[in-house]
């Protein structure tokens, strides 16, 4: 028998978004279908049923099933907190193996592709951006990164934005050996290594180097933040809507968010994070043994509109 509505809260007391996330996903489900796309069912059934265990921070998210699509506005939510945590944990045991490294912030970007030229795009800004840090005076100071790719749409000349935020660790040595690399010089190494005949708008900057700083996790949050947010590609408007996934589901199709390089890929491995690729359950890293008894469930109700427990 149904009974209550599910809350779940954080620490800090802010409502997890549940009931948002899976009627999003629902809409996309539903795009999905009409699009003639295989995965519409799989990705509508997404999250139906939540199994919690009850800890002393509150509800725990404990089992379920998710569609892990790209766009999948439950599996983005989760893998978006994922990410946030992996890196926290990356980056702190960097800054314990590289006490003296320094951070940077990197955005490159290049013109906007248009509709049936974003998948194109992104292939070939994924080779420029290997051929970059092959480069010898980018290279040479470089002991690793994390990279994402973010792509925002613009609605009314139904174009993609595709650019990519790098947060780049390096050598103490960087700033005291002439090594640094000005905004102009990145803007003209990534015209070369992309190949353009323009010069490309590139955004660098120096962050705090311990992994604790404030501006430090904000630049860890850019990097792993959705690679496109629900609003682009979920509107009013039915029919931009499924133009924008359409280009988007076939862009996406077999590439990944993020990219880890060097030292930060080798902790990486070490942690075993790379094999929990697909864990969207447990993204904070802490995992509930099989013995735990104390479990709630809620399952979706589509009169409700919300999920409710389920005895």
């Amino acid at each position: 028998m149904f009974s209550e509505i599910l809350k779940d809260t954080s620490k800090n007391g802010q409502s997890r978004p549940w009931k948002q996330k899976k009627l999003a996903n629902l809409t996309y489900a539903n795009y999905l279908e009409v699009l003639n796309f295989k995965k519409a069912h799989n990705v509508s059934t997404c999250g139906n049923i939540l199994q919690f265990v009850k800890t002393e921070d509150g509800l725990k998210l404990y089992q379920t099933w998710f569609c892990h699509s790209r766009l999948c506005p439950l599996c983005s939510w989760r893998r978006s907190i994922k990410n946030s945590y992996e890196m926290r944990v990356i980056l702190s045991e960097a800054y314990k193996k590289q006490p003296h490294a320094e951070f940077l912030f990197l955005t490159l970007t290049e013109e906007s592709s248009e509709l049936g030229q974003l998948r194109k795009n992104l292939t070939e800004m994924n080779s420029s951006i290997r051929r970059l840090f092959q480069y010898k005076e980018v290279k040479r100071d470089i002991l690793g990164y994390i990279r994402s790719t973010e792509i925002t749409v613009n609605r009314q000349k139904m174009t993609f934005h595709q650019h990519v935020h790098i947060l780049l660790m390096v050598k103490s040595t960087y700033f005291k050996l002439g090594h640094y690399l000005t905004q102009k010089r990145w803007s003209e190494l990534w015209e070369r290594a992309r190949k353009l005949d323009y010069l490309p708008v590139v955004n660098i900057k120096k962050i705090r180097k311990s992994y604790k700083d404030s501006s430090l996790v904000a630049s860890a949050k850019e990097v792993a933040k959705y690679q496109v947010k629900d609003f682009d590609y979920l509107s009013d408007d039915e029919n931009g809507d499924l133009t924008v996934i359409d280009e988007l589901e076939h862009a996406l199709s077999g590439t990944r968010q993020l990219s880890y390089a060097g030292l930060l890929k080798d902790i990486r491995h070490s942690l075993l994070l790379d094999k929990q690729e697909d864990d969207l359950i447990n993204v904070d890293g802490k995992k509930d043994d099989d013995e735990v008894v104390d479990k709630v469930m809620y399952k979706w109700n589509s009169s409700v509109k919300n999920y409710v427990r389920w005895e």
